[in-house]
């Protein structure tokens, strides 16, 4: 099993920054790409950034420029810097990984979710 925990979400204000961040933990062969999503409330959930395991990265259109996503692949862990936020932000943001799993019986590869952050900008 693989344990994804998120931290770093909150309330900042209109052109403010925040960090996410997002680690992994459990037992795994690797972590392929890693990526945050958000879901607003009554919207679907959308992916907001990705970013593949040798750090090729792709942004939804409304983040570009404001968001950046790095990781570090020695701690397993994903971040998400978020800044001049906007309203249209606010969401829970979901931390996602596809990761490698074996054992005897098995090889296989998964999607794990994180338990989401809120991230709330006050007008």
């Amino acid at each position: 099993q693989v344990q994804l925990v998120e931290s770093g979400g909150g309330l900042v204000q209109d052109g403010g920054s925040l960090r996410l961040s997002c680690a992994a933990s459990g037992s795994f062969l690797r972590i392929n790409a890693m990526a945050w999503y958000r879901q607003a409330p009554g919207k679907q959930r959308e992916l907001v950034a990705i970013i593949t395991s040798a750090g090729s990265t792709n942004y939804v259109d409304s983040v570009k420029g404001r968001f950046t996503i790095s990781r570090d692949n020695a701690k397993n862990t994903v971040y998400l810097q978020m800044n001049s936020l906007k309203p249209e932000d606010t969401a829970v943001y979901y931390c996602n990984a596809g990761v490698v799993e074996y054992s005897d019986t098995y090889y296989r590869a998964r999607d794990y979710w994180g338990q989401g952050t809120q991230v709330t900008v006050s007008s």
